[in-house]
């Protein structure tokens, strides 16, 4: 599994440490993504630094995310985190959890998940589920397989666990298709190489 992991991520690029902060409201978001600035590599990470900085995986930004979670993914295959769970991460927003809250002499159900939306003044109708597909979908083929291995992995091991039913969601939801069909990481070379030759033509002066 960890081989896995660290071949699916071995191309992935760093996105930049001025481009590593997805959130900049308030001074938790930087406090939170501070130890992984200058850091680029993720294999040099420590498993202590991980789970201290756990909030981390929240507030960096896509690429930020997308760069470092094979460090927490392979430092939960070494039973090594304590507080991070990068499996909330990868598989909240695909299932609806319905809580039953009392109110006076009547109680209220309420849907926490899939269906919620995130915050209507903000955000308009994204619910949670459009909301880490957004997200989530900065994987490529290679790693979306190595993380659909690694969620199975985690269902397997935690067998008849709380978090069963929202892996096998996520799983049947966003991360077995994603592992299918996602472009793959020459896909995002060839673009970036052919990107880079237009922009080229465009900034010289005709002949």
């Amino acid at each position: 599994m960890i081989e896995r992991i660290r071949e699916a991520f071995r191309e992935t690029e760093h996105p930049g440490d001025a481009f590593l902060q997805g959130s900049h409201e308030g001074c938790e978001p930087s406090e939170a993504i501070a130890p992984f600035r200058g850091v680029t590599d993720w294999q040099q990470l420590d498993s202590a630094v991980l789970d201290a900085h756990y909030t981390a995986l929240s507030f960096l930004s896509a690429g930020g995310f997308r760069y470092f979670l094979p460090a927490f993914l392979i430092a939960d295959v070494n039973s090594r985190l304590q507080t991070a769970d990068p499996v909330f991460h990868l598989t909240n927003g695909f299932l609806d959890h319905v809580v039953t809250l009392p109110m006076g002499d009547r109680t209220c159900e309420k849907a926490i998940g899939k269906s919620e939306f995130v915050n209507p003044r903000r955000y308009g109708a994204m619910t949670w589920h459009d909301y880490a597909r957004c997200r989530l979908s900065v994987f490529t083929r290679e790693e979306a397989g190595a993380i659909a291995a690694y969620l199975e992995y985690r269902r397997e091991v935690d067998a008849g666990g709380a978090g069963a039913g929202d892996i096998t969601a996520a799983l049947d939801g966003f991360w077995y298709d994603r592992a299918r069909t996602a472009p793959t990481h020459e896909t995002l070379r060839r673009f970036v190489r052919e990107e880079a030759a237009y922009l080229k033509a465009l900034s010289e002066p005709p002949p």
